[in-house]
């Protein structure tokens, strides 16, 4: 599914435009990002939590050559689904 696909989807099941639908999901994933970049998390319960993780330096190599390089620290997302997500998920229930 594509943005534009979820954008019908949430328009169809809330009963909104979508415009208001598109609206809505910008506005959700702009405070997601704008709360990871402060190095907080955001937690909905029943479906999981965005994070940032730290990953270290470290040495990797280029496949085309062989050569060594060094790969610099940097913070990258991460989501941890909820258990009951989870469960819905791997149980087949909508």
């Amino acid at each position: 599914m594509n943005k534009a696909e979820l954008i019908d989807k949430i328009a169809k099941d809330a009963g909104i435009t979508k415009v208001q639908a598109n609206d809505a999901l910008d506005a959700f994933t702009g405070a997601v990002v704008s709360t990871l970049k402060k190095g907080d998390r955001v937690t909905l319960v029943g479906f999981g939590t965005f994070s940032v993780s730290e990953r270290a330096a470290r040495n990797g190599r280029n496949p085309q050559t062989g050569a060594v390089i060094k790969i610099k620290a940097r913070k990258v997302p991460k989501f941890k689904a909820g258990k009951e997500f989870s469960t819905k998920i791997s149980s087949g229930k909508k």
